[in-house]
């Protein structure tokens, strides 16, 4: 996998750089490479990053980073299956139970929401920080919800965490998926409040609470610059067009004076160039004067 000249490897933690002074100088800075590019492209081509984390998988697999930058690559490609064995290589590792909530994640990736939800009852979870058991908690609601369980999913998320008014990098998730257990609940006039909840705490869009409070509103977004949608103003702009300016096929339009003298002679047509195209209306005496003509010229007829 090609690696831009301005990745050094530099650009990793200071722990993971750490990490790999167990390996050759000139091997670390490969790993360390690699590693960089996992974390460039994760979220925005996840699947680019999951081939670097497998070259560095290839280069250092007895790294404990390396086995957990695997391990993220292969849960954002949903390859659950391999995330799940990188995680656990990793917790082996270092003894460390962050990756706790990621590990259920996948345990339900992989169609075992009932061994999400033993993971969530188990020990390590009081090991877990603030964030790491939020985390917990959602994925065990989400366990809830797979299993159609959607009042225990609402039941679940209710929690100091939810009431509190602070908002921390997770609140917003956290309000947005307690929105989204009760729509699941059937309880849709609760949620539309916690959507709004979950707006305000989004400050990094980190979820699509605005549109699916959008959408409860019967609000519809259209984005202005879309090709498609002036393509679609263009076709129907089109037709109205042809009604207003349609010519008959039999019909010659005659762009200038040379095209109309060219049509007729002189004396088919005499123009009068103060004639403003209005006809003006008979008086009633040249109407009486043309009938006296005529009767006077019947009666001559007749003699």
């Amino acid at each position: 996998m090609p690696i831009p000249e301005d990745v050094t490897g530099f650009e990793i933690d200071a722990d993971v750089r750490q990490e790999l002074k167990s390996l050759p100088k000139t091997l670390a800075d490969d790993v360390a490479r690699n590693l960089v590019m996992v974390a460039r492209l994760l979220d925005s081509e996840p699947e680019e990053a999951y081939q670097y984390s497998r070259v560095a998988l290839r280069l250092a697999s007895r790294v404990a980073a390396v086995r957990e930058a695997a391990g993220f690559a292969s849960y954002m490609t949903q390859r659950y299956s391999e995330a799940l064995t990188e995680f656990r290589a990793a917790r082996r590792m270092t003894g460390r139970v962050d990756l706790w909530p990621v590990m259920a994640d996948c345990e339900r990736g992989l169609g075992r929401p009932e061994r999400a939800l033993a993971m969530a009852g188990e020990p390590e979870v009081k090991q877990l920080d603030k964030a790491g058991q939020v985390e917990m908690r959602l994925v065990a609601a989400g366990a809830r919800s797979d299993m159609e369980q959607f009042d225990a999913a609402v039941v679940t998320l209710q929690s100091p965490e939810l009431a509190s008014s602070a908002v921390h990098p997770w609140t917003a998730r956290l309000r947005y998926a307690y929105a989204e257990a009760l729509i699941a609940a059937g309880r849709a006039d609760e949620a539309r409040e916690w959507f709004v909840k979950a707006v305000e705490a989004d400050t990094d869009g980190s979820t699509n609470a605005a549109e699916r409070l959008a959408e409860i509103d019967g609000v519809e977004f259209v984005d202005a610059l879309d090709p498609e949608l002036e393509d679609e103003a263009e076709e129907a702009e089109a037709p109205a067009k042809k009604r207003g300016g349609d010519v008959s096929d039999d019909r010659v339009i005659y762009e200038d004076e040379e095209d109309v003298e060219e049509y007729y002679d002189e004396d088919d047509l005499e123009i009068d160039e103060e004639f403003d195209g209005v006809v003006p209306e008979r008086s009633k005496d040249a109407e009486a004067e043309e009938k006296i003509a005529a009767d006077a010229a019947e009666a001559d007829a007749k003699s």
